[in-house]
């Protein structure tokens, strides 16, 4: 007798309150082909894309490692990212080439490789073309129920700038701009359909388990122990997730405005209000975790802290704007704490992904990546000269695995510095061997950057 063989993008179904409710299977032994190598239908195995920004950049003297190549070493502001330092690669010292300069707005093009446009001589701009997530979301996006995500962690976005480059960290073109998501009720509504958020409908707080519980008893007897196992590990861990969501505080969404049973907002020190940023980036974590694990969507882009944002970071006792300590010369050592809990943060998406492993033994920062970049190189002088970028993760194989640190001249030209768009080029050629070139105008690159080019 042939082996059962369950498609990828099998759902539990069934309903519930009212309305259709669908659940994501993990990938499992008996979705493989006979020797793990594909899909059992032919397609290839599904990778994950994910861009991180984080405004205001960084202290390059904290941040750059001292050694260049494959023996380097973590700086004090990488530091937090030991536990994933294998799946690194860090490049600095690189050119970007945006045609235009404001503030902030022209380190954009380091996640679509084009100057921006429409720019009114002032703070308005808009995207000069796609970004990468979303040029990557027409490769891969298709093969799963939802094409990309737009998250976003604090809500202390520009009050200064306008039009659409600073607030959109995704763009399907100039005039499409992708706004993100900073309610993670929100998100889990986006993902998986069910979940509303009204906190104090109990009727709505139902488990989809319940739901689709006859879906449970018909797929288990087909399945072998192994996958019985990873299913009931799996329908447990949407029960946690439940629980988590739907008791998130929703006064910790409101964007200033504090309500009596927000905690956060009795501290005196914080007159701007204080912003769950940590609990909130650990809900957005464990949602797209979910997600990518559930091949419910292969693309996401987070905009973790806005560009020229106001986020303060009264979490670990820093009440001043971040904003403004980039901008302060005596304020630089506040700078490079918040440099470092940015890390921490980020730290915590990437060790997820780590530990999230597939039955072929891999994790999800082995079968994708997370490109993160800023929009500068330091806030102090806007300087878009030696912008760095971390790809976290080697995209089965793509990208060079363990990492290493590239970089380039430091200060150079741009005729004889590296373009960041390069590290674009790259990163698209993992998911779409095809593609020649990324970006336009002068930022455009057509040449990867081979020293972060995997073997597969």
């Amino acid at each position: 007798m042939s082996k059962l063989k369950l498609n990828r993008r099998t759902l539990l179904r069934g309903m519930g309150v009212g309305s259709a409710v669908a659940v994501g299977l993990p990938l499992l032994d008996i979705m493989l082909n006979s020797n793990g190598t594909a899909l059992a239908d032919g397609d290839p195995l599904p990778m994950q894309f994910m861009t991180w920004f984080f405004g205001n950049g960084v202290r390059l003297d904290q941040f750059e490692p001292a050694v260049v190549g494959d023996a380097w070493e973590l700086s004090s502001e990488l530091a937090p990212l030991l536990n994933v330092k294998k799946h690194l690669n860090v490049c600095t010292g690189l050119q970007n080439r945006c045609g235009q300069q404001i503030t902030h707005h022209e380190g954009m093009t380091a996640f679509n490789g084009y100057t921006f446009t429409d720019w009114d001589g002032g703070l308005f701009s808009k995207a000069g073309g796609p970004t990468i997530d979303q040029v990557i979301a027409d490769v891969i996006g298709a093969k799963s129920p939802v094409k990309s995500v737009q998250l976003g962690v604090s809500k202390r976005t520009s009050v200064m700038d306008s039009g659409t480059t600073m607030f959109a960290l995704s763009h399907r073109a100039t005039e499409q701009p992708l706004f993100p998501e900073f309610n993670p009720q929100m998100v889990w509504q986006t993902l998986f359909g069910e979940f509303q958020p009204k906190p104090d409908d109990r009727a709505l707080r139902k488990s989809v388990l319940d739901a689709v519980s006859a879906d449970i008893k018909k797929l288990k007897p087909k399945l072998g122990t192994l996958d019985n196992q990873r299913l009931d590990a799996h329908l447990s861990s949407i029960n946690e997730l439940e629980g988590k969501i739907a008791t998130l505080p929703p006064a910790c969404m409101l964007p200033g405005k504090p309500t009596e049973d927000n905690s956060d907002l009795n501290d005196p020190k914080d007159q701007s209000g204080t912003e769950p940023i940590t609990s909130v980036n650990k809900a957005m974590t464990e949602l797209m975790i979910y997600a990518f694990k559930c091949d419910i969507t292969r693309v996401a882009s987070c905009l973790w802290i806005g560009g020229a944002a106001e986020t303060n970071f009264a979490e670990i006792g820093l009440y001043s704007g971040h904003h403004d300590n980039t901008h302060n010369d005596q304020a630089q050592d506040k700078v490079h704490a918040g440099v470092v809990y940015i890390m921490q943060e980020l730290a915590y998406w990437l060790e997820q992904m780590q530990a999230t492993v597939d039955p072929l033994g891999k994790s999800l920062l082995d079968t994708g990546c997370v490109y993160i970049s800023s929009d500068c190189s330091e806030g102090l002088t806007h300087s878009i000269a030696r912008q760095p970028v971390i790809v976290a993760g080697n995209a089965r194989g793509k990208l060079k695995s363990p990492g290493t640190h590239y970089q380039a001249t430091p200060g150079a030209p741009n005729a004889a510095a590296g373009n960041i768009s390069d590290v674009l080029l790259t990163v698209l050629q993992a998911y779409d061997p095809t593609a020649t070139s990324v970006g336009g105008d002068v930022a455009k690159s057509t040449t990867p950057l081979e020293a972060i080019r995997g073997l597969g």
